[in-house]
C-alpha cells in the first residue's frame, strides 16, 4: 500500500544534526510512552487499541445513520478542539461545495457549525436557513460552560424545543460531554438526549477521533472506520524511537530549526478544502508548545492563491520562516486543458495536461524558489486525500506534536494561558 511519506531534502538541515539531536526524541519517546512526563494524565490518544470503545463507536454510527435519514441540516455546537477536527475533517474528504449540492448528491445533511465564534450576525444568520428544514444540533463541551458554545446552546437548544416542543426536540438534540460529571452530562440524564462520551484522559486539541470529531463525520457520510483504521496503523508505525519514524523525524526537524532562529512554521497546502485541516493544525502546535515564554509560531496559507499576497514576505522577507507543504499526490478529481482555437491567453501549450499537472508544477517551482531564496522546506506527501490517510495523518501531526513539545521543554498537553482572557472577559462581563 502507498504510505504517507517525509522529504526533507530542502530542509537545510544536514542528517548529523539529525543523528545529534536522536539522543533527545528518544528520551521524549520514553517520557510519553512511559507515562512519565508532564502532561501524562492527557496522553489517552496515544494507544487507540484501548481509547476506541467499540460499542460507542457502534452506536455512534446508528444514531449518525438516523441522523442522515431524518434531517436536512446538523448543527455542531462547539469551539476549539471540539469543532476543528470535525470541520477539518468533513470538508477535507468531502466536496468543495458540499452544502450547496441537492440533497440526493450529498452523502448527509447540510451541516453548519456554530459556538466557535461570539457573534450575533454569524448566529442569526444561521438561523435564517432553518425555516421549513428538518434539524439536528449536537454540542460538544467537557464542562459546558466554555462561552462560546453554552451561548450558541442555550440559543438553539431553546429554538428546538419552541419549535418542536420538549419531546420531539429530546431526538433532534445530541451532546458528548465528560463521561460523569458537567452541566451537560446532568442536561443528557435529566431530559433523556442521547449522548456521548469524551475520554477523561483526552484534551481538546487530541480528541477529532474520539466521538468529538466521529459524530459530525460520520453524520457528513464519512467512512470512520477507515478513519480510525489509518489512524490505528499510523499509532504502531510511529510508535518506535527509530530514524525511520518519519513523525519523530518531523518533530526533530522543527527543533533543529527553531534553535537556529526560525521561530514561524508556515503550513502550506495546494488544495482549497484543506483551509481547515490547518486551523486544526494551528491548534494542535500552537496550543501545545505555545507557553514559558517558548514556542514554533505555527501559520498556515493556502497556494497557489497566497502567492499572490505571502509568497512575496516567504519569499524575500525576514529569514526566521521555515515551510511544511502537505502535497496530495493523487487529486479527487481532475481536468484536462482543452486546445483553444484563438489561443488569446497563450495557453495552448498546456493542451491535454491537466489542472493538477499545472497546479503540481506550482508547488515544485515555488519549493525550488523558496529554498533557493533560504526557507527550509519539508514535504509531506500523502497518497490520497481519502479516510484512511487522513487518520494517518491526524496521528501523525499528534505524535509530532507530543515529542516536539517535550523537546521544547513544554508540558505539550495544557494551556493555562487560554484561562487568562476568559478570567478578564468574565470580570469585565460583571460574573
Amino acid at each position: 500500500m502507498d504510505n504517507i511519506s517525509l522529504d526533507y531534502s530542502k530542509a537545510l538541515v544536514e542528517e548529523h544534526e539529525l543523528k545529534n539531536i536522536w539522543p533527545y526524541v528518544k528520551t521524549a519517546h520514553d517520557l510519553l510512552h512511559k507515562k512519565a512526563g508532564p502532561g501524562r494524565e492527557y496522553t489517552g490518544w496515544l494507544d487507540l487499541t484501548n481509547s476506541i470503545d467499540r460499542d460507542e463507536i457502534k452506536r455512534l454510527k446508528t444514531v449518525s445513520r438516523y441522523i442522515r435519514e431524518n434531517t436536512d441540516i446538523f448543527i455542531s455546537i462547539g469551539v476549539g478542539g471540539s469543532y476543528l477536527g470535525a470541520r477539518a475533517c468533513i470538508e477535507a474528504l468531502n466536496h468543495n461545495f458540499y452544502n450547496a449540492l441537492p440533497g440526493d448528491r450529498r452523502k448527509g445533511p447540510q451541516i453548519y457549525f456554530v459556538g466557535n465564534n461570539l457573534s450575533s450576525s454569524y448566529m442569526l444568520d444561521l438561523l435564517d436557513l432553518l425555516e421549513g428544514k428538518d434539524l439536528a444540533i449536537s454540542v460538544i463541551s467537557k464542562s459546558g460552560t466554555t462561552m462560546e458554545p453554552a451561548l450558541a446552546f442555550r440559543i438553539f437548544r431553546q429554538y428546538m424545543i419552541n419549535r418542536y416542543g420538549h419531546e420531539e426536540a429530546k431526538k433532534r438534540i445530541y451532546i458528548i460531554t465528560d463521561k460523569s460529571k458537567g452541566i451537560l452530562r446532568s442536561l443528557a440524564q435529566r431530559e433523556g438526549y442521547t449522548s456521548f462520551t469524551i475520554p477523561e484522559d483526552i484534551g481538546g486539541r487530541y480528541s477529532v477521533l474520539t466521538p468529538v470529531g466521529l459524530l459530525p463525520m460520520a453524520v457528513a457520510g464519512i467512512d470512520i472506520d477507515e478513519i480510525l483504521q489509518g489512524a490505528l496503523d499510523g499509532a504502531e508505525e510511529y510508535s518506535k524511537d527509530t530514524g525511520e519514524n518519519i513523525s519523530y523525524k518531523y518533530a526533530a526537524l522543527r527543533n533543529i530549526l527553531y534553535k537556529r532562529g526560525k521561530y514561524i512554521e508556515i503550513l502550506a497546502h495546494y488544495e482549497p478544502n484543506l483551509h481547515y485541516f490547518a486551523e486544526w493544525w494551528k491548534q494542535l502546535f500552537g496550543e501545545s508548545e505555545g507557553k514559558d515564554k517558548k514556542g514554533i509560531y505555527p501559520s498556515s496559507v493556502s497556494f497557489t492563491e497566497d502567492l499572490h499576497s505571502l509568497g512575496q514576505l516567504i519569499q524575500d522577507g525576514r529569514r526566521n520562516i521555515f515551510e511544511t507543504t502537505i502535497n496530495i499526490l493523487n487529486p479527487r478529481r481532475d481536468l484536462v486543458i482543452e486546445e483553444d482555437e484563438e489561443d488569446l491567453d497563450g495557453l495552448n501549450y498546456l493542451a491535454g495536461k491537466t489542472i493538477d499537472y499545472v497546479n503540481k508544477k506550482a508547488f515544485e517551482g515555488t519549493l525550488l524558489a523558496h529554498f533557493e531564496g533560504g526557507v527550509p522546506s519539508i514535504v509531506i506527501n500523502i497518497p490520497h486525500m481519502k479516510e484512511y490517510y487522513l487518520g494517518k495523518l491526524i496521528y501523525f501531526f499528534e505524535k509530532a506534536c507530543a515529542i516536539s513539545g517535550y523537546l521544547l521543554g513544554v508540558n505539550p498537553f495544557n494551556q493555562p494561558g487560554v484561562e487568562e482572557y476568559k478570567k478578564n472577559m468574565f470580570r469585565l462581563l460583571g460574573k
